[in-house]
């Protein structure tokens, strides 16, 4: 990414969205809102205008009163004229609603499949990250703050159409284009477009989202990904509630959405210690994945490590990851992932069959596979994934 003209400002800013990397159309009729949500505090004033042009939003009508209506997330935000939604990234401008983030990259990165983390889909290859700025929930622990806590204005973006990113990827040698770091939602136009750029060049495509999109943009967008990574923060709405100013209801519909379409699906819970690592109910969020969304979907239990506005609490200790792996397993589970642990052996992939070890992983390098179109080498027991 190169800006002429450096700063001291803009240096630290360039570095700020740099580190976060590191770490990660036509208005449609809206559907029947769950429960709406007015716009929550932090949806105020657009700041002054920027150079980068407007592009128009997806998902939302029009009120009389010259407010919008967005449908696009959970929270369906009312939007006066002249101001942003929660997200901050999409705006009412005359009574119509648009993205401030179309084209607007602040982080592009290529990443080995297995830091999204993607256990069971094309080990070992290379994908292209993406991501703008901002997000709808506001996770108190965020491991990408700098990214995902800051609007498109506090942060410096590089122009890339959805053709330039494609690209992009074919030049940087990748398989993928992932929409990471940030929650992709909150950039949904420029991921479907680009999503498709990437299709018709012959690449796959993948999201990390919290899953509280609503079901309309949701299936409109799952034709053109292959898989999908959910982040599953807890498995109570208070926890939600408290600690990302969010609901679970919502992400919980999207997993069975993602699960019914037949996407590649994994999930992933951060386990956070005193706030989200009780036993019983891991036990229970476990038994729920089992029966909604089957024992092959793989759950990576990954390590909390001080973020944020959670600096106080310590890393998550390993027993206590270990601990959940074992009750998951118990509840039914099958792929069981520990992740943030380098060298632990929950980092391969097993055979829940015959109990070899069939992917080999070097925390998120992929050594060796006993793997022949899906199936364990050594029993022929079938591996569900994406594996060509």
């Amino acid at each position: 990414m190169t800006t002429p003209g450096w700063t001291r400002r803009a240096f630290i800013q360039w570095l700020a969205a740099t580190v976060g990397a590191l770490v990660v159309g036509q208005c449609t009729p809206a559907e029947s809102p769950r429960s709406p949500m007015p716009v929550l505090p932090d949806a105020g004033r657009a700041p002054a205008p920027t150079p980068w042009p407007l592009h128009p939003a997806r998902f939302w009508q029009p009120l009389a009163d010259g407010s919008v209506q967005c449908w696009l997330c959970f929270r369906g935000c009312v939007v006066p004229e002249g101001h942003l939604g929660f997200c901050r990234n999409r705006k009412n401008v005359g009574g119509a609603y648009f993205t401030r983030v179309y084209g607007r990259a602040t982080a592009i990165q290529v990443d080995p499949i297995e830091k999204e983390p993607l256990f069971h889909m094309l080990p070992g290859q290379r994908i292209l990250g993406v991501a703008t700025a901002s997000c709808n929930f506001r996770c108190r622990g965020c491991q990408n703050w700098e990214l995902s806590q800051r609007s498109v204005d506090e942060v410096i973006s590089e122009p890339a159409t959805p053709a330039q990113l494609a690209e992009r990827a074919i030049q940087e040698g990748c398989v993928a284009i992932s929409f990471t770091y940030n929650e992709p939602t909150v950039f949904y136009e420029y991921m479907a477009d680009t999503a498709r750029e990437a299709r018709l060049r012959g690449l796959r495509t993948l999201c990390h989202t919290n899953g509280a999109m609503r079901p309309a943009p949701l299936r409109a967008l799952l034709p053109v990904l292959d898989a999908i990574v959910v982040d599953l923060k807890g498995f109570e709405e208070a926890y939600y509630a408290r600690v990302s100013q969010a609901a679970l209801a919502p992400v919980l519909d999207t997993l069975q959405e993602i699960h019914q379409a037949g996407t590649h699906l994994e999930v992933v819970h951060l386990l956070i210690p005193t706030l989200n690592d009780d036993p019983a109910i891991t036990r229970r969020m476990c038994a729920w994945l089992v029966e909604h969304v089957g024992p092959d979907t793989p759950l990576h239990f990954l390590r909390f490590f001080p973020a944020y506005k959670l600096q106080r609490l310590p890393p998550t200790p390993l027993e206590t990851l270990e601990a959940a792996a074992a009750l998951a397993e118990a509840e039914g589970l099958r792929y069981v992932y520990i992740g943030n642990v380098p060298g632990h052996a929950r980092n391969s992939t097993y055979c829940p069959t015959c109990h070899q070890r069939v992917i080999t992983r070097a925390h998120l390098a992929t050594v060796s596979m006993d793997l022949a179109d899906g199936r364990c080498r050594f029993c022929g027991t079938v591996i569900p994934g994406l594996w060509q």
